[in-house]
């Protein structure tokens, strides 16, 4: 099934790209700054968080003296955890939202939550475009970024997204679904080193939520963009899981596509 559904992504791939490209730009058509929003929000987001953290505040993390090092791990937590729930946000329910699309489709309705995906996607590097420009200005960038990181997105991206169209063919026959992941999110959310680094917290709750599959994507993110020694066998779980959620997605997908036709 997976390599059937990646042969009609690619015979569709102009229409994919299309849409990716008009979701993009009826986003900002009447604003009239257009797409330099963009660039301007988080340009902004990163200003506050560099002011405020470690200028005002002056937040320091633990073990590290380099001045914007909390502002650096906070943005890169941030942006990488809103790249995750953006996915999951817009997938989980693309089912319910296109019904009737659907119904009529002369296209892989696959195609539908990838184009969501991509939208998201684009969003995100053009954010992360402007923090890399920031640590390049502040003299922080590694090129281990440019080495492992993609790794960690891809990742992440394809976790995002499998999770959410699992919960998209469930979401049909449970309404509830749209309700409960935002919930989901927020416990996920916190149950991840985000905001706060994971040494501050107790070998028991530490040990607890490390079974969180993007805590270890999400301690390996920031070592990565602080500058330090990186622990790949941190990818190993999280590959796991991706795996084993992409054949319980892929295998629900299929097993469900008829009754989901009939639902809708």
């Amino acid at each position: 099934m997976v390599v059937s559904s990646l042969r009609e992504l690619w015979r569709y791939r102009g229409f994919i790209r299309a849409s990716v490209q008009r979701e993009v730009q009826l986003k900002y058509k009447d604003s009239v700054l257009g797409l330099w929003w963009l660039i301007g929000s988080p340009l902004v987001m990163i200003l506050i968080y560099t002011l405020v953290f470690s200028r005002i505040m002056h937040s320091r993390l633990p073990g590290m003296d380099m001045a914007y090092a909390y502002s650096v791990y906070l943005c890169a937590g941030l942006l990488q955890w809103n790249l995750f729930a953006e996915i999951v946000g817009r997938t989980q329910s693309f089912v319910v939202d296109n019904a009737n699309l659907i119904k009529k489709a002369s296209f892989p309705v696959i195609s539908l939550p990838v184009i969501a995906t991509a939208g998201s996607v684009i969003n995100f590097s053009i954010i992360y475009g402007i923090f890399i420009l920031f640590m390049l200005i502040q003299g922080i960038l590694n090129i281990n970024i440019l080495i492992i990181y993609p790794m960690i997105l891809v990742i992440l991206i394809l976790m995002a997204f499998s999770f959410g169209v699992l919960m998209a063919v469930y979401n049909v026959f449970l309404r509830d679904i749209g309700q409960i992941i935002p919930l989901l999110l927020q416990i996920l959310f916190w149950a991840t080193p985000v905001v706060y680094p994971s040494s501050i917290l107790p070998e028991n709750i530490k040990e607890l939520i490390s079974w969180v599959p993007l805590y270890n994507l999400m301690d390996l993110s920031h070592q990565i963009h602080l500058g330090l020694k990186p622990d790949l066998t941190l990818l190993l779980y999280p590959l796991t899981i991706l795996i084993v959620l992409l054949l319980i997605t892929c295998l629900s997908y299929r097993r469900l596509y008829g009754d989901i036709l009939d639902e809708i």
